[in-house]
C-alpha cells in the first residue's frame, strides 16, 4: 500500500463516511477527483483504515453507510464503484465483528481515453498461449482440440500446425462496474472498446526458437506494461520457457504466470510444475517472491502488491477447456493499475512527438498505414511530422490523416499509447524497404521537425553480459535489438579491455555493418548471437557524419 503520509497514489484510506456535511462531501467529491486523475481513471478506496494504515474496522451500519456515501461521491464524478473484498479485522466490546472494506472507483475517461494495458503472452511451444487468449476474448470455452485459437490465428500455416508465427493483438475489456467486455457480447472491436473503460491489449508472442527473433521485437518494440508466461501443467519448464522468463526480467518486464491445462493432469503433476516454477523464480539471479493464488481474496491482493514490488510473481493455475480458475485471473486484470501515473504520463506528453513505426502497410481507399506506439509527446489529427531515416538515411515531411486506436477512431493520442496512422496518399515507396520475414523491424520512426533527428552508425551502450560461451572481445558480431531496430553491429571496443566474460559490464562502442539507425538515448538493448547474450542501454550517440546536421534542412525533401 501507498505510504502512511504520502498524498500520491490512487489508493486512498478513510475511516468512515458516515452522513458528512454538504461541505464535507464537497471536499471528498474533489480528493476522489485527484485520487482518479492519479491512477488515470481508477482508484482503490479502503475504507475502516487510518490515515496511517491502522485497521480500525466498522460495524455493519457504519459500514454500509460509509459504501452509501461513496456511491454517492462515484455518481458526482461520473464514476462507478466495485466492493472487491470485505474482511473482519476485530470485535467490539459486545462481540460484534468489526469490517474493513476494499473498493474499485473507476471512471470512463473523457475523450475515449480508456485505460490501456499491454501485457506480452510468453511460454513454450505449445503451452497453450492461444487457446488462454481465445477463451479470455472470445467469451468461449475451448474444446480440448483448439477451437479457441483459430480465432487469433492469422497465416494458414499457423492453422494447419496450431502454432502462431507472427505477433497479433486480441482485446479484453472492462467496464466501468468491472464486468468483462468480449466478443462474446459484443460483435466488434469498435464495440469493445466504446463499452470500455478499461482495455487490456494481449500481445501474443510466438513460442517456438526459431521465431525468438520476433518475440524479442514484441518485448522491445511494443513496450508491454506486464509479461505473462504461460507453462504447461503436464511439461512444466520445457524449451523457451527459460529463454522467454529471462528476456522478460533481462528487459525488465514485470511478469505473473498461467499454469495451463490443469485439466489433464492430476493434482500431485500441478503441485510438482508449481513447485518447479517456485524453484526457478526464487533462483539467486530471479530473486523472485512466487505468490500462488488461489481465491478471489488472493487475486486482489496479488494484483496490488504485483503493481507495487517487481518481485512479487503471482502464479494461476487453471484450465481453458474446463475454465477453471479463469475467473480468478479476471479479477487480478481487472484490478491491475498501469504502472506509470499520470504524472510520469504528464512528462512525457510534454516532450517533442515520437511515434516509433513497427507495421507499414497499404489499404484500399485509405492508402499508407503505420502501426507502433507513441513513446513521447501527442499526436492529432493533422499533425505534421517527419519520417525515417529511408533507405538514403533521409527525413521525409508528411501529415497524419486519421487515427485509431483499438480498431476505433480517436481524435488525440497520448505517450505511451499504441495506435495507427493514416498516411493518406503518402508514397510508400519512399520509406524503406523492409522485407517480408523482417517486417516488424522499421526502425523508422515518426518525429517532431523540432527535434531535428540524426542517425548513427556508432554508438556507445553501458551493457552487461548475460552469458556467452567462451568470451566476447573486440570485433565479436552479435545481432543488436534496440526497440524496432535490429542490425548487426560490430562492438569496436570494450572500454579499453580485450574481452568480456559472463557477469561483467562495460560501456561498448558498437559500429551498425549496413547502414545507419535513428536511436534514441537512454533506450534499452538486447544483443545476441548464438549462446552469447547481453542488455544494457545507449548511452552516446555518434552522428554518422557530422555534415547530417549541415545537410540536414536539404534532407528535409518536401513529399
Amino acid at each position: 500500500m501507498r505510504n502512511c503520509n504520502a498524498e500520491e497514489g490512487n489508493i486512498e484510506y478513510k475511516l468512515k463516511l458516515v452522513n458528512p456535511t454538504q461541505y464535507r462531501f464537497e471536499h471528498l467529491a474533489t480528493q476522489m477527483k485527484w485520487r482518479l486523475q492519479e491512477g488515470r481513471g481508477e482508484a482503490v478506496y479502503q475504507i475502516g483504515v487510518e490515515d496511517n494504515g491502522l485497521l480500525v474496522g466498522l460495524s455493519e451500519a457504519d459500514m454500509r453507510a460509509s459504501l452509501k456515501t461513496l456511491r454517492r461521491m462515484a455518481e458526482k464524478v461520473g464514476a462507478d464503484i466495485t466492493l472487491l473484498r470485505e474482511r473482519e479485522v476485530d470485535y467490539d466490546l459486545e462481540r460484534n465483528s468489526r469490517k474493513i472494506a476494499e473498493v474499485l472507483v473507476r471512471k470512463v475517461p473523457d475523450d475515449q481515453q480508456f485505460l490501456d494495458l499491454r501485457v506480452a503472452v510468453l511460454g513454450h511451444v505449445d503451452s497453450g498461449k492461444s487457446t488462454l487468449l481465445g477463451v479470455l476474448t472470445q467469451g468461449e470455452l475451448d474444446n480440448g482440440r483448439g477451437r479457441a485459437r483459430l480465432n487469433l490465428f492469422r497465416h494458414l500455416h499457423e492453422i494447419q500446425t496450431g502454432r502462431t508465427s507472427s505477433i497479433s493483438f486480441e482485446i479484453l475489456g472492462f467496464n466501468s462496474k468491472g464486468e468483462v467486455v468480449n466478443y462474446s457480447d459484443s460483435r466488434t472491436a469498435e464495440e469493445i472498446c466504446e463499452s470500455s473503460s478499461k482495455m487490456i491489449t494481449f500481445i501474443d508472442l510466438a513460442g517456438h526458437h526459431k521465431y525468438l527473433k520476433t518475440t524479442i521485437f514484441g518485448l522491445t518494440s511494443y513496450c508491454p506494461d506486464f509479461a505473462m508466461l504461460v507453462v504447461s501443467a503436464n511439461t512444466g519448464i520445457v524449451g523457451t520457457t527459460r529463454e522467454h522468463l529471462g528476456l522478460a526480467m533481462a528487459l525488465k518486464v514485470p511478469i505473473f504466470i498461467a499454469v495451463s491445462k490443469v485439466d489433464l493432469c492430476g493434482k500431485g503433476t500441478v503441485e510438482r510444475t508449481v513447485r518447479q516454477l517456485e524453484r526457478v523464480l526464487k533462483q539467486p539471479g530471479c530473486n523472485k517472491v512466487p505468490m500462488v493464488v488461489a481465491s478471489p481474496d488472493d487475486a486482489v491482493t496479488a494484483a496490488q502488491q504485483f503493481a507495487q514490488s517487481s518481485s512479487i510473481t503471482p502464479i494461476f493455475t487453471l484450465s481453458s477447456v474446463s475454465g477453471e480458475s479463469l475467473d480468478l485471473l479476471k479479477v487480478f486484470l481487472n484490478i491491475l493499475p498501469p504502472l506509470s501515473n499520470s504524472k510520469e504520463q504528464e512528462e512525457l506528453m510534454q516532450q517533442l512527438t515520437e511515434f516509433q513505426v513497427d507495421e507499414i502497410y497499404t489499404v484500399p481507399d485509405v492508402g499508407t498505414v503505420v502501426g507502433g506506439t507513441l513513446y513521447s509527446g501527442v499526436c492529432k489529427e493533422g499533425e505534421r511530422l517527419v519520417v525515417g531515416p529511408t533507405d538514403e538515411g533521409r527525413f521525409l515531411r508528411l501529415r497524419v490523416g486519421s487515427i485509431q486506436r483499438n480498431r476505433s477512431a480517436c481524435r488525440v493520442l497520448r505517450a505511451g499509447q499504441a495506435a495507427t496512422l493514416a498516411l493518406g496518399n503518402f508514397d510508400r515507396s519512399l520509406l524503406r524497404k523492409v522485407k517480408r520475414k523482417r517486417k516488424h523491424f522499421t526502425g523508422m520512426v515518426m518525429v517532431s521537425p523540432k527535434m531535428n533527428p540524426t542517425i548513427c552508425c556508432l554508438f556507445e551502450a553501458a551493457i552487461v553480459l548475460l552469458f556467452h560461451a567462451k568470451t566476447f572481445r573486440r570485433g565479436s558480431q552479435v545481432t543488436v535489438h534496440v526497440g524496432n531496430v535490429r542490425q548487426t553491429a560490430t562492438a569496436e571496443s570494450l572500454d579499453g579491455k580485450e574481452e568480456l566474460r559472463t557477469g561483467e559490464q562495460a560501456v561498448v562502442c558498437f559500429r551498425f555493418l549496413k547502414h545507419p539507425e535513428y536511436l534514441r538515448l537512454g533506450a534499452k538493448l538486447l544483443f545476441r548471437e548464438g549462446v552469447t547474450k547481453g542488455i544494457g542501454h545507449v548511452t552516446r550517440l555518434l552522428p554518422a557524419s557530422q555534415h547530417h546536421d549541415q545537410n540536414h534542412d536539404q534532407n528535409l525533401k518536401d513529399h
